[in-house]
């Protein structure tokens, strides 16, 4: 799996259509707290730049090093590679421990996870009470004439 972008890894920023501010103004206007964000599956992080603008701290995790290595900068984010090796232990650590994270998205990524590792972690991690985990996908995407689907991204 963490590979499969690693290919169009460096246009993936320019090519992905962006998320509306109002999106995560929204977003953290349902949580109490605003210290610290997760971004799960991160790829170039765009969905992390909208986050850090109400967040104090974001970690940005991917499971593909290509696609961190085209990570936005921000200095809010701190973008890291979160192998499939990683124990469940180890990540909870990283993301600040137990009870510790105010909100966790996931910007279009969720079908590529293992939603049986995937919710524990969010249970141990999100703040409780007051934590929120969003999840959120496309919805009418339209494409310009200049992008044929039948080129290889």
């Amino acid at each position: 799996m963490a590979g499969l972008f690693d290919k169009q890894a460096s246009i993936y920023v320019d090519a992905r259509p962006r998320y509306p501010s109002e999106w995560f103004s929204m977003l953290a206007a349902l949580t109490p707290h605003h210290c610290l964000a997760w971004d799960v599956g991160t790829g170039n992080g765009q969905a992390a730049v909208g986050v850090s603008e109400h967040y104090k701290q974001v970690i940005a995790t991917d499971i593909s090093e290509e696609q961190l290595k085209h990570a936005i900068p921000h200095p809010q984010i701190h973008y890291l590679h979160t192998p499939l090796t990683m124990s469940d232990d180890e990540l909870v650590t990283l993301l600040g421990g137990e009870n510790s994270v105010d909100l966790i998205t996931v910007a279009s990524a969720v079908h590529w996870f293992d939603l049986e590792k995937f919710y524990p972690i969010v249970r141990r991690v999100l703040r409780n009470p007051g934590g929120i985990l969003a999840v959120w996908c496309y919805s009418g995407i339209q494409l310009s004439p200049e992008i044929s689907l039948k080129d290889p991204l």
